[in-house]
């Protein structure tokens, strides 16, 4: 049972009818070959093939009676950690960038001095300041899913959580292969179950034991708020390119002034150059070419 917050969450991101439904139903979609039904004693219905997998993708978990046992969360800091994070999944423009970093015992207590919190609690300036410090400091990987990859990864019907664990799993793969000793915890900030991640990862979780998943991970494990950190500046970067490239500066996120400064990008380029920088799959796509349509009619 959802409340009706999670409700209204999840019907923002799917397209749904609302009109001569049964009784009781107050909305119903249709998505990767799913039935997803919406009712009005909030419960949530998702039928399909693989039901489980997507109510994760959608809804940020399985189930109730499918969920693994919670586990209890550590101290991390006080460990020798590998932490693992992503930037730019929710963003219309700009790649997907991902980042696993190794922070021993020692490290975390630089980086609490430094400062190193959540990067989405820091405005951009402080992220590359930060970020221009701590990079020399932990051994880490960053992976960077360019737009053309990620469209062309959506087009062969992958989801943008089986795209995250595919490189939040070879990031881990590429730190531990740098660093002499084994972390006493690898761990991951959750966006997927454990259950859905490995099945989605494509290769065995490395150190499968020892790894933790946790959702609001960047406020419990420094590890995994540096590693926010460095693919939040990696993602920076990348956007100051586009905006370079563009001769427009872009807003990040989704929301209504990204439309805009997409259409004007259809309009002073084209709209392959526009999917050469997006994510294809975004609704800002269609908004956008609805603007320009609008505005030449």
């Amino acid at each position: 049972m959802m409340d009706k917050i999670e409700i209204e969450k999840l019907l923002k991101k799917i397209t749904h009818e609302t009109e001569n439904l049964p009784p009781g139903m107050i909305a119903r979609a249709k998505i990767q070959g799913h039935s997803i039904s919406v009712y009005r004693s909030n419960k949530v219905m998702i039928q399909g093939r693989d039901a489980d997998n997507l109510a994760a993708e959608l809804l940020g978990a399985l189930p109730a009676e499918q969920q693994e046992p919670k586990q209890m969360t550590l101290a991390y800091d006080q460990y020798n950690c590998i932490g693992s994070d992503e930037a730019g999944s929710g963003d219309y423009f700009g790649p997907m960038t991902v980042v696993a970093s190794y922070v021993s015992k020692q490290h975390a207590e630089i980086l609490k001095l430094l400062g190193v919190m959540d990067s989405k609690n820091l405005k951009d300036p402080k992220i590359v300041e930060l970020a221009e410090q701590i990079i020399p400091l932990l051994p880490h990987s960053l992976l960077v899913l360019d737009n053309p990859k990620y469209n062309q990864q959506k087009a062969r019907g992958w989801s943008q959580v089986k795209m995250k664990a595919v490189l939040h799993n070879q990031a881990i793969h590429n730190v531990l292969n740098k660093i002499d000793t084994k972390p006493d915890y690898i761990v991951i900030d959750q966006f997927a179950v454990q259950g859905v991640y490995e099945n989605y990862a494509l290769t065995p979780i490395p150190e499968r034991a020892r790894t933790r998943f946790e959702t609001k991970g960047e406020s419990k494990s420094i590890a995994i708020a540096a590693s926010s950190i460095i693919a939040r500046y990696a993602f920076i970067k990348q956007m100051d390119k586009i905006e370079q490239a563009a001769g427009l500066e872009i807003v990040k996120g989704a929301g209504a002034k990204v439309d805009l400064q997409a259409a004007k990008i259809i309009e002073r380029r084209s709209l392959d150059y526009l999917d050469s920088v997006t994510k294809k799959d975004f609704k800002n796509r269609a908004k956008a070419i609805n603007l320009v349509e609008r505005k030449r009619s």
